[in-house]
């Protein structure tokens, strides 16, 4: 697919392809290249996969501390490249940006494909999540990128795929440690969207070993949205594009063509 790409003020987007429109919005540490081994499923769609504001290429801007912000920065995005309605595919924090829009915004949202869903964190959680932040901000982000690519791969992946744990440490690494730290505290202080008014089909796609977002996390959102589906992937942990590339993107082009018949 030819790629072009869209700038927001401080965001910057890849654009490409024609068709249904597709919007893929990365997690905490990563970038739209997170999305990259799956997009030869994506034939046949115009496809928008964004830097959420202080990750990869989009610098940090006031805003991009609060997950409320971040949505509105897809929302913002999606205007400005003309697009009206869409489906969302999320990894990680991502989930949680397009449950919200999907709660929120619903006329914009036609599905919704989440990989390593996640809901609000629990309270240790959040506060890990804030001295991390600061253990970002103070000591930059090499003494972050090993720990956080060792935890999130599943056991299988670093045994038999090591460009998996290359490229998770290498993204991280990457990061502005400002703009990481404030995703960070975003997500530390993020509450749960409001699952009764999500009425699109959804696909939860879930790592076996996934340790970052265990499946008892994907079984009760599955639990709250209705008619939503769970796919588990053997052999994965949180980075399932990643770690299991070919299935990801046979989940994912299998129920976006179930959405397209359901119109």
């Amino acid at each position: 697919m030819a790629t072009g790409e869209i700038r927001l003020g401080s965001m910057v987007a890849e654009c490409c392809g024609s068709g249904p429109p597709v919007v893929m919005i990365h997690g905490l540490g990563g970038t739209s290249n997170a999305f990259q081994p799956v997009m030869a499923a994506l034939q046949g769609y115009r496809v928008l996969r964004p830097d959420l504001p202080g990750a990869g290429r989009s610098a940090y801007r006031v805003g991009a501390n609060s997950l409320q912000g971040l949505v509105r920065s897809v929302q913002d995005l999606m205007r400005a490249a003309g697009i009206g309605q869409a489906h969302l595919v999320g990894h990680s924090m991502g989930t949680l940006i397009a449950q919200w829009l999907a709660a929120t915004d619903p006329r914009k949202v036609l599905g919704l494909t989440l990989f390593g869903p996640i809901l609000e964190p629990a309270p240790a959680a959040r506060q890990a999540l804030l001295e991390r932040a600061a253990q970002a901000r103070s000591e930059g982000m090499a003494a972050l990128a090993a720990a956080i690519s060792d935890a999130s791969l599943s056991r299988h992946s670093h045994a038999a795929n090591p460009l998996a744990a290359a490229f998770v440490r290498e993204s991280l690494m990457r990061q502005d440690p400002k703009g990481y730290a404030a995703h960070c505290e975003a997500l530390a202080g993020a509450r749960a969207a409001k699952h009764a008014a999500i009425a699109v089909p959804t696909l939860l796609v879930a790592g076996a070993d996934d340790s970052v977002a265990p499946v008892a996390i994907a079984r009760s959102l599955r639990d709250r949205v209705a008619g939503a589906r769970l796919e588990i992937v053997e052999n994965a942990g949180h980075w399932m594009t990643i770690e299991a590339p070919q299935r990801a993107a046979e989940l994912l082009r299998q129920h976006l063509e179930a959405v397209s018949r359901q119109r």
